[in-house]
């Protein structure tokens, strides 16, 4: 989701809540600890340089129960970092702690609430690192099961 998305959903819905990958959601009282932007340069593993740009921000919570963040105050929040840091409309990275480190997601709307989603790395450089093509493993029997005198394939 880009950042423009995110503030369109956050105009037309009150709450903000926010739902894990399993299904679970973040406790309600939950606050944004760090709100931004990201810039990432790096070179792959087939030497080409690259760059990423990031909306980043982090979820947590605490003990403070009566804590509640509201649409209009992450839309307050996100005007305050527009004023103060130039930056384009980029691609939303949200980070929350899970059991045993920080999780990073992507973020979707589902009409009501918005999801963290699943994110995962590749290489970004298979035609350079020698990564080969899967291969579809067939059981023989079926293979010649297909090719008999009967079917007319040959």
């Amino acid at each position: 989701m880009k950042l423009s998305e995110f503030k369109k959903y956050l105009a037309n819905t009150e709450s903000f809540a926010v739902q894990l990958p399993d299904g679970t959601f973040v406790p309600e009282h939950f606050h944004i600890t760090e709100m931004g932007v990201i810039n990432k340069k790096y070179t792959d593993c087939g030497n080409t340089f690259r760059e990423e740009n990031y909306f980043t921000f982090q979820l947590w919570y605490s003990t403070d129960t009566w804590h509640r963040l509201t649409s209009e105050k992450v839309l307050k929040i996100i005007a305050g970092i527009e004023k103060n840091i130039g930056f384009e409309d980029y691609d939303i990275l949200v980070e929350y702690q899970g059991e045993k480190t920080i999780g990073k997601f992507g973020l979707d709307f589902n009409g009501k609430g918005f999801l963290l989603t699943s994110t995962k790395t590749t290489c970004l450089a298979q035609d350079n690192c020698g990564i080969p093509v899967e291969k579809v493993k067939k059981n023989l029997n079926e293979i010649a099961a297909c090719c008999t005198p009967e079917s007319n394939c040959c």
